[in-house]
């Protein structure tokens, strides 16, 4: 175990409950946080992606309409 996990743990000990489900609710949110900047980077990288641009090209195309489970 890590020097800050360890870290993490006296702390978390030390609070009452409800504190301590906070900190996970922010470590939850920071987890969440770093998938979205990995999303951001990839989508943000400037090589042309020609089968996103065709799959965008043609979704836009088809028009707004509910999704019917039946043509899946």
């Amino acid at each position: 175990m890590s020097s800050t996990t360890a870290e993490i743990i006296r702390v978390c000990e030390a609070l009452p409950a409800d504190k301590q489900s906070e900190v996970v609710d922010f470590a939850r949110f920071l987890l969440a946080r770093q998938d979205d900047e990995a999303w951001e980077h990839r989508l943000a990288y400037p090589q042309a992606r020609p089968k996103l641009d065709t799959f965008l090209r043609e979704s836009a195309a088809e028009g707004d309409e509910p999704l019917d489970p039946k043509r899946l």
